[in-house]
């Protein structure tokens, strides 16, 4: 399911129960439950979602472009150990490509949920060096001249982007102020305007399809 998908249906919410007047009461009521009852059969959709912990060329032929980047992931994630301490020596076990779209999925999910600064901070982190010839390998050469950039900020900042990251809920919020990373966050939307990162991941998923077949 396309990340994206949701965010567009609660706009569209909440611009029907906001402060808009071209529809009355009762028109908003009803196309707001109508759009709820979207959301919900969206959610058991993609809850109950085949994961395919074989894929074959025949899979990914006859699966759409709006549902083959998340089947491919899906995938490559049940390929990962329990310990996800070791989900780091695993991923360099898997081909290049595979790689790269694991690893670029994960920065995705990630800046747009809480920015480059919440991926550094997580896990996902230790993917941060080779994000960029990730990103290029894939054909998305802006946001990887994007993300070396932010890695390097990152380095050269570290003591004052971590300063309050002492393990809290309230010092993670706090190391948002004056972050330098802010900056990388509405550069790498704005990006994404002409590199759109799932269509790059799903043209390349297509053109090198058998680099992502269990043989």
């Amino acid at each position: 399911m396309n990340k994206i998908i949701f965010v567009g249906i609660w706009a569209t919410i909440l611009n029907l129960t906001g402060c808009s007047g071209q529809a009355n009461e009762g028109s908003k009521g009803i196309l707001r439950d109508s759009l709820i009852e979207q959301i919900d059969r969206s959610f058991d959709k993609f809850k109950n979602r085949p994961i395919h912990k074989n894929l074959t060329v025949q899979i990914i032929d006859t699966t759409s472009n709006d549902e083959l980047l998340q089947v491919v992931f899906d995938n490559l994630t049940e390929k990962m150990p329990k310990d996800y301490t070791k989900e780091y020596e695993r991923v360099l076990t898997l081909t290049k490509s595979q790689q790269a779209i694991y690893m670029t999925w994960i920065l995705e999910a990630e800046v747009n949920n809480g920015g480059f600064n919440q991926f550094y901070s997580n896990s996902s982190g230790q993917y941060a060096k080779l994000l960029p010839d990730a990103l290029k390998l894939i054909g998305a050469n802006k946001l990887a001249d994007l993300t070396l950039n932010a890695n390097k900020i990152y380095e050269q900042e570290n003591d004052k982007i971590t300063k309050h990251q002492d393990g809290t809920l309230e010092g993670f919020s706090k190391s948002y102020d004056d972050n330098p990373l802010n900056d990388f966050d509405h550069k790498f939307y704005e990006l994404y305007k002409t590199e759109n990162l799932q269509r790059v991941q799903v043209d390349f998923i297509r053109k090198y399809k058998t680099d992502f077949i269990d043989r």
